[in-house]
């Protein structure tokens, strides 16, 4: 008869222990929320920023260009993210893309950084104009050089816009922000920046027909990544 008592003491203590157990938040979770949100309430010499709250639930995982490099090199199958907390863009499309992630099931996205500062490139070319051609101001990193050929086909070509508004080619793809790219056995799949059509401008009111179509998008790519886990 004890034992049965004690069995069942101990059965219920470990109940109550699995059931209050929090679940535990990554080091780059944490670092993600705090860098995002560290530019609330801020602004540069040309815009405000846009506030954030991220959710400490996220899943990025901080890398670098190189650490790309390799898992495409080994054959690896992965999410990666390209952007940047000073990034506008990147801030209007974000939150949706943790919360669609944590919906599906996605549990792990590698982020890059592209700037150490407002448009200070730390990893991609720069290019300028003059005489109405690009010419190449300051080049990026030999990591990055590779990126632009693993995934050349879902890629963008690179453009700048002259003053009357001419667009001119600089005669490379680019890795723009945001970009989320899915990559099956060191293939790149697959490419969305999240970005709704009917947002206006990148400081533009995040309304809930712009976060549905944020959803949409973010959803179809990630489930379209874990199919590609077995088979694409």
């Amino acid at each position: 008869m004890k034992k049965k008592i004690l069995l069942g003491i101990l059965l219920i203590t470990l109940c109550l222990t699995a059931c209050t157990k929090e679940k535990t938040v990554s080091k780059d979770a944490l670092k993600f929320k705090k860098e995002y949100e560290s530019f609330n309430e801020k602004k540069n010499d040309y815009f405000e920023y846009r506030d954030l709250d991220i959710d400490e639930d996220n899943p990025f995982i901080y890398k670098t260009a190189e650490d790309i490099v390799k898992k495409i090199e080994n054959k690896e199958t992965f999410i990666v993210y390209f952007g940047d907390p000073e990034c506008p863009w990147c801030r209007s499309v974000i939150e949706q893309a943790i919360k669609s992630a944590n919906e599906v099931g996605i549990d792990k996205i590698y982020y890059v950084r592209i700037w150490d500062g407002f448009h200070n490139e730390i990893l991609r070319d720069t290019y300028e104009l003059k005489n109405g051609k690009a010419v190449l101001k300051d080049k990026g990193t030999e990591a990055y050089e590779k990126l632009i050929e693993y995934f050349d086909n879902v890629l963008d070509e690179y453009t700048l816009s002259t003053e009357d508004e001419e667009t001119i080619k600089v005669g490379e793809k680019r890795i723009f922000a945001p970009n989320f790219i899915s990559v099956k056995k060191g293939k790149a799949k697959e490419l969305v920046q999240g970005i709704s059509d009917k947002q206006e401008g990148y400081n533009g009111k995040l309304t809930d027909e712009v976060l549905k179509d944020e959803d949409k998008t973010f959803k179809e790519f990630y489930n379209n990544s874990i199919t590609c886990k077995s088979d694409c």
